[in-house]
């Protein structure tokens, strides 16, 4: 299953510190109805994710009844993205082959 969505980024700075887009309600809904053919358990879903330029594999979180993807080091240097940076985020989900 492939989705874009648009969020905003956050930081969470809890004992490991990480940046965070979360997923809009709409694209929330798909992914929860897929979930179960995906999850690898504690309701992590493996997902590809590409912002910009810029593919990495990751999981998605649950969190508050929706997912939240995490922003990598990396990812935010290579693409310019700070906090409060809206982004264009393309998923697929599932394990890359």
């Amino acid at each position: 299953m492939d989705l874009e969505l648009t969020g905003e980024v956050w930081f969470w700075k809890g004992p490991a510190p990480w940046h965070f887009v979360t997923v809009p309600e709409p694209q929330a809904t798909e992914i929860a109805d897929a979930a179960r053919f995906v999850t690898y358990g504690w309701g992590m879903i493996p997902v590809t994710a590409k912002i910009g330029r810029t593919r990495y594999v990751t999981s998605l979180w649950p969190k508050d009844g929706s997912y939240i993807v995490p922003i990598r080091t990396s990812v935010r240097k290579a693409e310019s993205i700070d906090v409060g940076d809206t982004v264009t985020i393309e998923l697929t989900l599932g394990s890359p082959e």
